[in-house]
């Protein structure tokens, strides 16, 4: 048990954030999820996970807008009096080759998977500081890390996530505040299962040693256990949970 600490997990109602709320409540923790101005079903998830037994708080707001994610965070610091983990897990995807790719694409990916990193930890990390305490953890790609063909912007703005880990945790060390990046794979989450079968099945699988796609309970256990005490001496790290797609 983390004695009511509070979590944030932006993102929080994707299949990843599902099981990153799930599991950090199974451990204590008090969670709230933000969930996309565009998102038509917030009520009706967290209706889905109080009949499985999951309180969370939730906020509507979008992480890429620094004004917004700063009115979100002081809203959320008012109702719970604290903010212990931070997992930035929101993002999207905008696939062309660069050929192809429209400014707009580019700047759409930048914003809500970059931006908002920079957003939300920008916020979190003076009320970590002041209780000498915290865990940010950044949700990367394995595509971040060895690059995709069609994902010039989602692989850059993944790839500029750990950069941002890095130095960031330099700074907060001293604070007893880690920053660690997880890097997944393929999941098998409701976008995943989207792909056509004779992509999955012929070019995705294939290139997977352990011949099947990620549980994103599997990288919500990661994450709990970043956030956990025990894990108190990692931090800069880019931790790999891809099924050996690519090693590092």
């Amino acid at each position: 048990m983390e004695n009511n600490k509070v979590a944030l997990v932006t993102g929080g109602m994707g299949g990843l954030g599902t099981a990153i709320c799930r599991r950090l409540h199974a451990a204590g923790f008090k969670v709230a999820a933000t969930y996309s101005p565009s998102n038509p079903t917030p009520e009706a998830w967290l209706a889905a996970q109080r009949d499985e037994g999951y309180r969370f708080l939730s906020y509507k707001v979008d992480v890429g807008n620094y004004a917004d994610a700063e009115w979100m965070m002081q809203k959320l610091l008012s109702e719970c009096g604290r903010l212990d983990v931070l997992v930035n897990n929101a993002g999207i995807t905008r696939d062309q080759t660069m050929r192809n790719m429209e400014h707009a694409d580019w700047a759409a990916v930048m914003h809500a998977n970059l931006d908002s990193v920079f957003n939300m930890s920008k916020q979190a990390i003076e009320p970590m500081m002041a209780q000498k305490w915290g865990r940010i953890i950044n949700i990367s790609s394995v595509n971040g890390q060895k690059g995709a063909y069609g994902q010039a912007n989602y692989a850059a703005a993944k790839a500029g996530m750990h950069g941002l880990t890095k130095s960031l945790a330099l700074e907060m060390a001293r604070h007893g505040v880690t920053v660690n990046t997880v890097s997944p794979g393929y999941l098998n989450t409701r976008m995943v299962q989207q792909v056509p079968q004779d992509i999955l099945v012929g070019r995705i699988l294939p290139q997977i040693p352990l011949g099947r796609l990620g549980e994103p309970e599997e990288v919500a256990a990661l994450v709990a256990y970043l956030a956990s005490q025990e894990a108190g001496f990692v931090t800069g790290a880019n931790i790999a949970i891809n099924g050996g797609q690519h090693m590092c």
